[in-house]
């Protein structure tokens, strides 16, 4: 099985190395067949800039930007984040909660009281604490975990992380996982640290799929085999004989 996995990675690094790929926002690279509002309880005395390290839209990006602004000035950025990572969890756990989250018939001051009393028990940040008040007032924690995601995105580029996630039919081997960061990490260069993250899906067959920095390298089988099944379709070109 680990060679199923060894034989997409030299196509991995061929398609790195060719660096021909679209600058297009979101592109995929497949082997051929051929070859602010801040959160923040009170302001200091003299604000100070903070840039958001990845431009973000929709309404959970704009909330993320605002809270991630809000976690850098306050200093809090890393505990800002595992409380709200530790929310969306306990919410997935309990089926009581998760449903609350989505009712949106439950009044504005009930799911403030609710949010407060979970915040004040969990001990979690005051900027934590305004951004989830002010989420639930707005009726929108049924949003959060879209907003949480978000706000990770800005946390690892803050920490210039790059997120790679693999897709297999099983786990890979510690071995191959190692391969495979240093290819990327040596496509990223210095300064850059890459974080693999596994999926897996028995219906890719066998190789791989990575998807990083808005791009994605299939090098799996079921591409390969379609690949394949498109080119035998083709009809022989006619050289007059």
């Amino acid at each position: 099985m680990a060679g199923r996995f060894r034989s997409g990675l030299p196509l991995l690094r061929r398609a790195l190395a060719a660096g021909n790929f679209s600058s297009a926002q979101r592109s995929v690279v497949c082997p051929t067949i051929e070859h602010a509002k801040s959160y923040a309880t009170a302001a200091p005395a003299k604000e100070k800039k903070v840039k958001v390290p990845v431009t973000m839209f929709g309404v959970s990006g704009n909330y993320a930007s605002a809270l991630y602004i809000a976690a850098v000035k306050a200093n809090a950025l890393d505990k800002v984040e595992s409380e709200l990572l530790s929310l969306i969890e306990a919410s997935k756990k309990s089926p009581t909660f998760s449903q609350f989250m989505r009712d949106l018939s439950v009044d504005a001051d009930t799911r403030k009281k609710a949010i407060t009393d979970i915040c004040d028990q969990a001990k979690f940040s005051e900027v934590t604490k305004n951004f989830l008040v002010i989420v639930a007032e707005g009726g929108r924690l049924g949003c959060l975990e879209r907003m949480a995601q978000r706000f990770s995105e800005l946390t690892m580029a803050h920490r210039g992380e790059v997120k790679a996630t693999v897709t297999t039919v099983i786990a890979l081997p510690p071995e191959e996982e190692k391969e495979l960061k240093e290819t990327l990490q040596y496509m990223l260069g210095q300064g850059k640290k890459v974080k693999v993250e596994q999926k897996i899906d028995p219906s890719i067959l066998g190789g791989l799929v990575v998807e990083f920095s808005q791009k994605v390298f299939d090098m799996s089988i079921r591409t390969r085999a379609a690949q394949m099944e498109r080119f035998l379709r083709q009809p022989l070109s006619s050289d007059g004989n």
